[in-house]
């Protein structure tokens, strides 16, 4: 699956945390260390398994976990606009 960034946000970095806003929605999120960090590795369109290595290889997290998770949070962040899915 491929995962792209959607919209308008603004975002700024509190300690590990990742503030983001939509002006043009009026949606607010934070996003933990985690979370964050797939955001940074969205910069470009990018596919699930690319960023499941990129976090295997920085946290302590199985193959298998970590791919479930993410699956789950850029699905959620879809639903929410900020990220458009699209299946390989």
């Amino acid at each position: 699956m491929k995962i792209a960034r959607t919209g308008d946000w603004l975002t700024a970095r509190i300690g590990d945390e990742l503030v983001m806003m939509s002006a043009g929605e009026g949606i607010y999120l934070g996003l933990t260390e985690v979370g964050a960090r797939v955001w940074e590795l969205l910069e470009t369109e990018t596919e699930l398994d690319r960023i499941c290595q990129a976090l295997e290889g920085e946290f302590d997290v199985a193959p298998d976990v970590c791919r479930a998770e993410v699956k789950v949070f850029v699905e959620e962040m879809a639903d929410q606009g900020v990220v458009t899915i699209e299946a390989a």
